[in-house]
């Protein structure tokens, strides 16, 4: 790694200044580098910056700026495909053949030219080392043994995918556009192997991509530092550098932001962003995200597992109260597991606060006086307040809840690893079609513990119904758009009575931002957040 610049230095001296103020000091005014980008957000759930493995929020928004994709979204217009480090591509008359002409003359970070060779390392690796998010890629028949003839560089720019059967026309293409489609330096990365494990140590705290970004460092739990690629294919990115450091607290994202320590916040709470609204310099922006807050069942503990039981919770939850009261502004009711603007996404509220109900459902599934459980919650502050209310609501039907906080990689090991009760949190799309969501909250082929489906919210939660898995598939498969969105309508009118899953929300992003900050893409319900075309 080279040696820090002055100018890096000073930005890494002002952040850390920051982080001392909010801990009791008297607030000092600064002013960020005019070439750097600082950001205050919560990144504490990320475990690896490596593309093949990363699948949470904030490791997507890192790697969002480090790589690039064969298909991508333009962050000015997010919607339409367009090409990434593919041109072009064609898919033949029986949809199981992708043909993609490689785009020619770009670069990787290390100066290294990136051809068709790379495309199909990168696609094979993510396959090979069967990380959590590898089920985007293996859920269209790849394996280990069958790589080497589905995925290959038929031509120095030219990469030649074959499926194993014919999907709606689009689900392929957007599966490619979710992390693990990233494009890594062959090269690169197989110069740091280590026991044939493709580069995959070192990639957890380095990047090997073409992206508007390189990784200058990261510090668990504390912050990552991007630097400017100036040779990037699409042109040099308006920012030298962009520094996100974990602030977990909402006052102190906001006292950050206010007195210009940071440029954005990216965590605030309801009332900070009322505050900061009467702030000058301060502007707030919103966007409709993707993500959906949800609380699920184990389906291994009997007593959630009881059908009358999983209706009783979903009727002991003031979804209206914690939208007006707790998270104003930044959510609104939705109870499907597809977000608004997805394709066959339904607007369907079945469930509200109903305890008269909830303790007749109780009653008859052998309950009359409640129960006690857990309930495993991130310690954001917006994720405890909610879990908070829901405790005080399930507590009147008698139902005690003990909440058991951790980091963000905390709960998420323990979910991960099926030792949950209950689980309050928020999803995101990986990819925008349908089955994204379909597949992780309605699919599971196998429920035992050894087949380790991390990547299924159902299977996490022990939710095994053949039925649904059939309906998921079916869609799947359905090329004709509007039989498919009908599809999708259906199941989840179907899931919403049956499954273990609550969905209570769906994400309004507020996000705080200096005046002078503008291009700021979060990626509205379909993609992450775009640092790259940032001015300040």
């Amino acid at each position: 790694m080279k040696p820090l610049s002055t100018r890096f230095a000073a930005a890494a001296a002002f952040i850390l200044a920051a982080g001392v103020m909010t801990a009791g000091a008297p607030p000092v005014t600064a002013a960020t580098p005019a070439d750097t980008l600082v950001i205050a957000d919560r990144i504490d759930d990320i475990v690896s910056l490596d593309p093949a493995e990363v699948f949470e929020f904030a490791g997507g928004d890192a790697t969002r700026n480090m790589y690039d994709k064969l298909v991508e979204f333009d962050p000015r217009n997010i919607g339409p495909l367009v090409g990434g480090l593919a041109e072009s591509w064609t898919i033949s008359d029986d949809g199981m053949t992708y043909v993609f002409k490689i785009r020619q003359g770009v670069k990787f970070q290390s100066g290294n030219p990136m051809t068709a060779a790379d495309a199909e390392f990168s696609l094979r690796r993510a396959i090979i080392l069967k990380k959590t998010p590898s089920f985007i890629l293996t859920q269209f028949g790849f394996n280990a043994d069958n790589v080497a003839q589905k995925i290959r560089a038929t031509g120095e720019f030219e990469l030649t995918v074959t499926v194993d059967k014919p999907y709606a026309p689009t689900f392929f293409l957007y599966c490619l556009t979710a992390t693990i489609g990233s494009i890594v330096d062959k090269n690169l990365a197989m110069s740091h192997e280590q026991d044939g494990d493709l580069g995959y140590e070192w990639l957890k705290t380095h990047s090997a991509g073409s992206g508007a970004y390189s990784l200058r460092s990261w510090k668990p739990s504390e912050s990552y530092v991007l630097e400017r690629n100036d040779d990037y294919w699409r042109g040099k990115p308006p920012m030298k550098r962009v520094i996100v450091r974990h602030v977990a607290e909402s006052a102190s994202q906001r006292l950050l932001v206010q007195k210009g320590d940071v440029d954005i916040a990216r965590g605030l709470s309801p009332d900070d962003i009322a505050a900061l609204r009467k702030v000058s310099g301060v502007k707030i922006e919103e966007d409709l995200k993707g993500r959906i807050w949800y609380f699920a069942l184990n389906q291994k503990n009997p007593i959630l597992a009881n059908p009358d039981v999983i209706m009783a919770m979903k009727y002991l939850v003031d979804y209206k109260a914690i939208a007006d009261n707790i998270l104003r502004g930044q959510v609104s009711v939705h109870e499907a597991y597809l977000p608004l603007t997805y394709l066959g996404a339904i607007k369907d509220t079945p469930y509200h606060l109903d305890v008269a109900k909830a303790k007749a459902l109780l009653a008859k599934a052998g309950y009359p006086n409640g129960f006690e459980t857990t309930m495993h919650v991130r310690n954001a502050s917006d994720r405890l307040e909610v879990a908070q209310a829901m405790q005080a609501t399930f507590a009147k039907a008698g139902i005690k809840v003990k909440l058991i906080t951790g980091t963000g990689k905390q709960t998420l090991a323990v979910y991960r690893a099926r030792k949950h009760d209950i689980y309050m949190g928020l999803w995101g799309p990986d990819y925008p079609d349908p089955h994204t969501n379909a597949d992780t909250f309605a699919d599971n082929p196998d429920n035992r513990d050894e087949a380790k489906l991390t990547g299924k919210l159902a299977w996490r939660n022990s939710y095994f119904d053949p039925a649904m898995n059939k309906a998921t598939q079916a869609a799947l498969i359905e090329r004709d758009t509007e039989k498919r969105r009908k599809l999708y309508e259906d199941a989840q009118r179907r899931w919403q009575k049956t499954s273990p899953f609550s969905v209570m929300f769906q994400q309004i992003i507020q996000t705080a931002e200096r005046d002078n900050v503008n291009n700021f893409v979060t990626g509205g319900a379909i993609a992450n957040t775009y640092y790259w075309i940032t001015t300040k």
